[in-house]
């Protein structure tokens, strides 16, 4: 089955996911990738009792959640102060023991920020990410998810071949990446190249679009994205159903995520419609 995963992230601030997932649900989608942010999806302010409730409403729904995105903006893995390291470890602790309870398979994390200006070293800052993913890395084992780093433009590892480093040094397939089009194309990155050079140390892809002068996750055909060209590359390694649509738009995001479905298929990918049974 060729359907993508939606990402709830519209619904940031209109929404909590599990709401949202309800919406989605009911109009065709199942699987999902869920921000973790306040109000949205937040494990300090989901007891133990409402997180069985919401397990069962995604069983009512017949909805999963693929990967909860733990968030990079609040936590700091290669942080220089060790308490703030450990302030991270805890919280992402807390969005897997979070995954374990709803069944979901992967939980997307950043590596981490340097500050911009006297920036510690890059030794420095890798060393503290390592020794962070020392405590998480067997945490995640344990609950039975896999860690996903993100690309993103404001870490120290913004490039695809930064994080396929990260990767090949910790040698774990408890570890992969989460490679996302729109923040590789605004840092001037090949997504296409990247993926078919790299896809063996991937685990999902997210897309939207995106321009060069301004940092998007927006309509496709909107930006720089080979929409075509990004289509035959993820045929040929990760598959749609490890594809998560991650557009952004807070006024109907239905309808812009019916839209992208068709944009795509006009590109030539392979997806299954929504209400398609």
């Amino acid at each position: 089955m060729n359907q993508i995963i939606i990402n709830t992230f519209s619904y940031l601030w209109s929404s909590t996911a599990i709401d949202a997932i309800a919406e989605l649900a009911e109009n065709g989608y199942k699987t999902f990738e869920v921000p973790v942010s306040s109000p949205h999806c937040w494990p300090d302010e989901i007891s133990k009792a409402e997180r069985s409730a919401i397990y069962s409403r995604l069983n009512e729904y017949g909805a999963t959640i693929r990967s909860l995105n733990a968030g990079g903006y609040d936590i700091n893995l290669a942080s220089p102060a060790a308490n703030m390291r450990r302030k991270s470890i805890e919280h992402i602790k807390s969005v897997i023991e979070l995954a374990e309870v709803w069944g979901t398979p992967e939980v997307v994390i950043s590596p981490g920020t340097r500050r911009p200006m006297i920036s510690p070293s890059l030794d420095k800052t890798y060393g503290w990410m390592y020794e962070s993913l020392e405590s998480l890395i067997p945490l995640a084992k344990q609950a039975g998810t896999r860690l996903l780093f993100e690309n993103t433009p404001y870490c120290f590892t913004p490039t695809i071949g930064d994080l396929a480093g990260v990767i090949s040094t910790i040698n774990d397939d408890s570890v992969k990446i989460v490679y996302d089009v729109a923040n590789a194309a605004f840092i001037g990155e090949d997504p296409v190249e990247s993926l078919l050079s790299h896809h063996e140390s991937i685990g999902l892809v997210h897309i939207s679009d995106t321009g060069t002068e301004s940092w998007g996750h927006d309509p496709i055909g909107t930006g720089v994205i080979d929409w075509n060209g990004l289509g035959k590359a993820v045929k040929e390694t990760s598959g749609v159903g490890n594809v998560v649509l991650e557009i952004i738009r807070e006024e109907n995001p239905l309808q812009e995520f019916k839209t992208a479905m068709q944009d795509l298929k006009d590109q030539g990918w392979e997806l299954t419609d929504a209400l398609e049974k």
